[in-house]
C-alpha cells in the first residue's frame, strides 16, 4: 500500500504585500505530465513539486524554497527518513500550479487574484526550477499554462507543510 509525502502551507496569501511561494511535494516511484495526449515529462523515483507563485513573489523566494525542497531528507535509509534527492538521485517532476492560491473562503468558487499574472507567473515558476537545477537537481517540467494530465504512483507516510510564509527576510533576500 502506498501513502503520499505531501509538503504544502494553506495560510493567506500576500496580505499586506508579503511574499508566499508556495509548494507541495509529493515522493513518487513514478509520475508523468500529459498535455492533450502528447507526454511531456516522466520521471520515476523522486517528487513531484506542485508549484503556486504570488503577486509579489521574487525570484529569490523560489530559490530558497528550491533550496529547502533539494536539501530535504524525506527518503527511508534503514528505516528513518534521512536521505534527500540528491543522495537517492531523484527526480523532479515540477507542476506550475497557480490553483494553489484559489481562496474558497467567500462563496463556493474560488478566487486566483493572489496568484501571479501568466507572465510573471511563468518566469518565477522557470527561475524555480532553474534554482533546484542550480542545486543539483534534475528537473523535469510540466507545461505552463496549460491543461495537463498528472499521473503519479506516491510513495511515503509522510505530510509536510512548506511555503516561504513566515521565512526570515534573511533567509528570503533582501527587498
Amino acid at each position: 500500500m502506498s501513502a503520499a509525502t505531501t509538503l504544502g502551507c494553506w495560510s493567506d496569501a500576500s496580505v499586506g504585500g508579503r511574499r508566499l511561494t508556495r509548494a507541495i511535494v509529493q515522493r513518487v516511484r513514478s509520475a508523468t505530465i500529459d498535455v492533450a495526449e502528447e507526454r511531456v515529462a516522466e520521471i520515476k523515483s523522486g517528487v513531484v513539486v506542485l508549484v503556486g507563485v504570488g503577486a509579489n513573489d521574487r525570484p529569490e523566494d523560489g530559490e530558497r524554497l528550491a533550496a529547502k525542497i533539494a536539501g530535504l531528507r524525506i527518503f527511508e535509509e534503514a528505516g528513518k527518513m534521512q536521505r534527500s534527492l540528491a543522495d537517492v538521485g531523484g527526480v523532479v517532476l515540477a507542476v506550475p500550479q497557480f490553483t494553489l492560491y484559489g481562496d474558497a473562503r467567500h462563496g463556493r468558487r474560488p478566487d486566483f487574484t493572489a496568484a501571479a499574472p501568466p507572465e510573471l507567473g511563468k518566469r518565477l515558476f522557470d527561475a524555480f526550477c532553474g534554482a533546484l537545477r542550480g542545486n543539483g537537481i534534475e528537473v523535469r517540467q510540466g507545461r505552463f499554462g496549460a491543461t495537463m494530465l498528472v499521473r503519479l504512483e506516491a510513495d511515503g507516510p509522510v505530510t509536510l507543510a512548506l511555503s516561504t510564509d513566515g521565512w526570515r527576510e534573511s533567509e528570503l533576500g533582501s527587498s
